[in-house]
């Protein structure tokens, strides 16, 4: 298995502000369940036998069929949640953070304000591996010859043509400003900058939907390939940025790409810019507690916060000046930013810390499950992304002071994050592997 790009066949297109004071208690979600979310090309696709086809079109029966009970109003009657509230005072657009099988699942979910999904390759992997729901079209895709790889990218592409169809309502209600689902090239490739730019233009020719979103790492290798991609008029969500110097990269990589695109309306190229979260206040809180001192340990569950605070003063001064007016004329949008890894990891910290200390306009907040539902049984819906920032600098600077060196915290969390990635998307592969060998054994 070639081990930087995937040869593949394409298919047929069709908690709030900080930890709490010492002993204050805190709310947690009273978690009501969801329903459960049950490369370069060099051969030309083969033909899918009849009955695979029959099946992707009973699918779409079956989604459009879903998606018109919801909008008739039939079944149980959906209630306003702080969602909506997010997105239509504040203007902070909640996505989801999970996919899988059915995609019709998400339709409460879109009901109660989410407006986006985004999904990685351990999101595929526990949905793939965990459920049945995959059974059916994999079996077909290997008695039709395909190895694991290509029935895994068979099968993801499925979920996410699937799912961009059930956006594509707010996509088309906000002229292209929301409404995405998001799929990342192959992990394999996050040091691969040229395999990451074929990577990302064949993801976008096969899902081939105007509201999907192609993943790409904010690696120093994939720097380059998301101004490339940009500049081929492909929207792009950068993903793993854990430090301010490697999100500035990502900004200026989009500009350059806006610029190099020579389109005279860039209104339908945009980008998110997945600034990571969480896992900051992970890895910080475990050197100050190794530190000790008392201003150390008081300085726990705050890295992340001020991070992510002073990223958007970044944002706000990038996206201004002349450079930024004169694309803004020929329809250009600003990148925004997205906030992922927000559930909180912590127990002793607020639930809701990560989306109630970064509400702002023009922002996204991708939430897995547990952040979701504690955000909408008890979060609270205040602009803070902009509030006290002048304390964000100061935690900043201090945390340098203590001997914390930011740019080497990104680069830690980035190649884990890279790592772990790597690790779920070939341990997919092993199984469907041997899923299929078993398979090809009971054929014979």
């Amino acid at each position: 298995m070639n081990g930087t790009v995937s040869k593949l066949a394409a298919p047929q297109a069709g908690g709030r502000g900080g930890p709490p004071a010492g002993g204050t208690p805190i709310r947690r979600a009273r978690l009501r369940p969801l329903p459960a979310p049950s490369q370069r090309l060099h051969r030309r696709p083969r033909q899918e036998p009849r009955h695979v086809l029959d099946v992707t079109l009973l699918c779409d029966m079956q989604i459009f069929s879903a998606m018109a009970s919801a909008k008739e109003g039939n079944g149980a009657p959906t209630k306003r949640s702080r969602l909506h509230d997010l997105y239509e005072q504040q203007g902070l657009s909640p996505w989801y953070d999970n996919l899988c099988r059915p995609v019709t699942d998400l339709l409460p979910l879109i009901a109660s304000g989410v407006r986006g999904v985004t999904s990685n390759p351990t999101i595929f992997q526990k949905a793939i591996s965990s459920s049945s729901a995959y059974d059916d079209q994999f079996k077909q895709l290997i008695s039709a010859g395909k190895d694991a790889e290509n029935a895994y990218w068979e099968l993801v592409i499925k979920d996410i043509q699937d799912a961009c169809k059930l956006f594509e309502p707010i996509y088309n209600e906000t002229d292209g400003a929301d409404g995405y689902v998001s799929v990342e090239v192959s992990p394999r490739l996050a040091n691969d900058t040229q395999g990451t730019v074929e990577a990302a233009k064949w993801l976008h020719k096969v899902v081939n939907r105007p509201n999907v979103y192609i993943k790409i790492p904010a690696t120093a290798e994939c720097v380059p390939s998301i101004r490339e991609v940009i500049s081929n008029g492909i929207s792009v969500n950068v993903t793993l940025i854990f430090s301010i110097a490697r999100y500035e990269a990502v900004i200026d990589a989009y500009l350059d790409g806006l610029e190099a695109s020579g389109l005279s309306d860039l209104s339908r190229v945009t980008s998110v810019a997945s600034f990571f979260v969480s896992r900051v206040d992970s890895l910080i809180d475990k050197m100050l507690e190794k530190i000790g001192t008392p201003e150390a340990l008081a300085l726990r569950g705050k890295a992340a916060v001020a991070q992510a605070k002073l990223a958007n003063q970044l944002y706000q001064k990038k996206f201004s000046g002349p450079r930024w007016e004169a694309l803004a004329k020929k329809g250009a949008k600003k990148q925004r930013l997205l906030w992922a890894s927000t559930g909180v990891k912590n127990p002793a910290y607020p639930d809701t810390l990560y989306v109630d200390s970064l509400i702002g306009p023009d922002t996204v907040n991708t939430m897995p499950d547990q952040a979701l539902h504690a955000f909408i049984d008890h979060g609270t819906v205040s602009r803070t992304v902009d509030a006290n920032v002048s304390e964000a600098e100061g935690v900043y600077s201090a945390l340098e002071k203590l001997g914390i060196n930011w740019d080497e915290v990104g680069k830690q969390l980035e190649l884990e994050g890279v790592d772990s990635f790597k690790k779920s998307f070939d341990s997919l592969l092993v199984s469907l592997e041997e899923k299929g060998n078993t398979l090809k054994t009971a054929n014979v």
